[in-house]
């Protein structure tokens, strides 16, 4: 009777360790996922957003002489009001589509209700997490929660955040062609290089996982020796988040190329629905505008908030908060009265993000509290 070799057993168990090797990555992601999207963390961020955002807005006021700005108030027209909120529907139904039409192909039994959910809890966490951190976390849950599979809920979620990678630095070179940024301040200037720099950083990133995962696999080993020499201590941790990294990128990389592969005219869609989407939040701003009495270039309004949403999309501060508000009162003070800046600002901030995230905390408290009674 022949045994088998050394080399046969090896590639016996090799099957065995590969995927003993992805549950393990897959169950480590699924744990970062959770980490952020706890109770602590959005309690946390939700106090430093709302004080940092209380404190600018005020400012913003006491600057701008309140006397006046509380009498123009007395001028808003609320048909112009009335059609933001229209358009912030829009928006959030946008931003839900350009979810769903990847779901819908990948779990038909999820309702597109499901991604409006899932949609809103990611603004929510983006706006209480620095740099949007806890956005896609947020995404991801609600989706698992509702029956889609982690790794296709991941796999949507990179995808997408690929479509805006690819949309927003495009839209930024546009924005600074169209303005003359030399008549605002230093801050602007700087605010866009922050910008320029993560985004093309994390594109480069994110073109390399997809294309040469292995490359960026290799590269992330390579960063995990070079600092347990320096944290010994750490040794293990930083072998275990190097493999469980290595799988993870090759994992996710095979499904988002299932994924465009098998649907070939989704992430096109995808792009196109992103631009609307995005075209949709700038145009707001200039009906506000409009509502105010003001009469504004719309080009000039489009290039500035690009500008803002370029340059706050991977801010230290949750949502943005802080960076917002003086980008807003330093672009758009060069078109607006001083006593109606302090509205406008309160205004743009309210329709981008504070109520889309009031929508998204409700959807989140929900899912915690319906998370808490399964634990008890």
């Amino acid at each position: 009777m022949a045994h088998p070799t050394d080399q046969e057993t090896v590639q016996a168990e090799q099957p065995e360790l590969v995927k003993e090797s992805k549950q393990k990555a897959l169950q480590a992601d699924k744990q970062e996922v959770t980490t952020v999207f706890n109770k602590s963390v959005i309690i946390k961020g939700a106090f430093w957003f709302a004080l940092i955002t209380v404190i600018t807005i005020a400012g913003i006021f006491f600057y701008n002489n309140t006397g006046d700005t509380v009498k123009a108030l007395s001028h808003i027209s609320y048909k112009y009001i009335a059609i933001c909120f229209v358009m912030l529907f829009v928006d959030l139904m946008l931003g839900s589509w350009r979810n769903h039409i990847y779901i819908r192909k990948l779990a038909p039994a999820v309702s597109h209700w499901v991604s409006f959910r899932a949609n809103v809890a990611n603004m929510f966490m983006g706006a209480v997490t620095p740099a949007h951190g806890g956005a896609g976390p947020a995404q991801i849950f609600v989706y698992t929660s509702n029956g889609v599979k982690f790794i296709d809920a991941f796999a949507v979620s990179l995808i997408n955040m690929g479509a805006t990678l690819i949309f927003m630095p495009l839209a930024g070179f546009v924005a600074i062609t169209l303005m003359d940024t030399s008549s605002v301040s230093s801050f602007v200037p700087q605010m866009l290089r922050f910008g320029f720099t993560f985004f093309l950083l994390f594109l480069t990133a994110f073109m390399l996982a997809f294309w040469k995962p292995l490359w960026v696999g290799a590269a992330i080993r390579k960063i995990a020796q070079w600092l347990a020499v320096l944290l010994p201590k750490r040794k293990e941790k930083l072998h275990n988040w190097a493999e469980n990294s290595f799988t993870s990128i090759s994992n996710y990389q095979q499904t988002c190329s299932v994924i465009v592969k098998q649907h070939p005219f989704l992430f096109p869609l995808s792009l196109l629905i992103t631009t609307v989407l995005y075209l949709n939040k700038y145009c707001l701003q200039w009906v506000i505008l409009m509502g105010l009495g003001v009469n504004a270039n719309l080009v000039q309004v489009i290039a500035f908030q690009v500008i803002i949403q370029f340059g706050i999309y991977f801010a230290p501060s949750p949502g943005g908060s802080g960076f917002a508000e003086v980008l807003i009162s330093k672009l758009f003070g060069t078109i607006i009265p001083a006593t109606l800046l302090p509205i406008f600002t309160l205004l743009q901030r309210s329709f981008l993000l504070f109520f889309p995230a009031m929508v998204g905390a409700y959807v989140v408290i929900n899912l915690l509290r319906k998370q808490t009674m399964k634990k008890a």
